[in-house]
């Protein structure tokens, strides 16, 4: 039994390869559409598309109009709910399981978080919300709202990690412990309470984020 699992367990991954492998493709395709209505006038600037479904989008193709109005609702929603904190558990039934952390050991004024990878590091905090502003010198210490995997390179500069969301098996959590690096998941509002460049202290054994 162990052979035949070890044999065939890569094929769990195969399925998704195989998703992002042709999604790549399609948006290439759709890319090249997108760009001759930017040429055309139809459309202000490229991003403007991810704002439409793939409905509208065939139909702005095929009619070289479109009504931006919708686009501008969009973009104010997607404002809007940027601003939203989601709650950490949810069901597949829709039902928000809430609880708090154990704060009874925590130093005063730190903040209690999901300890994900083992050790205690201290530096300087960057707080990256976008991958165009991860801008790292070696031994900063990594504060954002969620990694996935684009943001595995940035993870051979830091020293450690502090994220908004996540839990044991999210990206965040797993490379960091692939990495051997201090990390602490699920900080409420940490991309807010730390201030970029900060000297701060990951105990990635206990759950809880300190600023010195």
């Amino acid at each position: 039994m162990i052979d035949i699992i070890r044999t065939f367990i890569g094929y769990r991954e195969y399925p998704k390869y195989g998703m992002i492998n042709r999604y790549f493709v399609y948006k290439q395709a759709l890319m090249k559409e997108v760009e001759q209505l930017v040429q055309s006038g139809v459309l202000h600037e490229k991003e403007d598309s991810y704002y439409l479904t793939i409905e509208e989008l065939r139909e702005v193709v095929r009619t070289n109009k479109l009504d931006y109005q919708i686009v501008s609702l969009r973009k104010d929603e997607y404002k809007l709910f940027e601003k939203l904190t989601p709650p950490g558990v949810i069901t597949s039934d829709g039902v928000i399981i809430a609880g708090e952390y154990k704060r009874e050991n925590l130093p005063e004024g730190a903040m209690a978080g999901l300890p994900v990878s083992s050790g205690v590091i201290e530096g300087r905090a960057r707080v990256i919300l976008t991958m165009d502003d991860a801008h790292l010198e070696d031994g900063d210490i990594l504060v954002t709202t969620f990694t996935d995997p684009s943001w595995t390179p940035l993870f051979v500069s830091i020293k450690g990690l502090v994220t908004e969301v996540g839990g044991l098996m999210t990206h965040g959590a797993v490379i960091a412990r692939e990495y051997g690096l201090p990390a602490v998941v699920r900080v409420e509002n940490a991309t807010k309470l730390i201030k970029d460049r900060q000297r701060i202290r990951v105990h990635g054994t206990e759950g809880y984020v300190e600023i010195l």
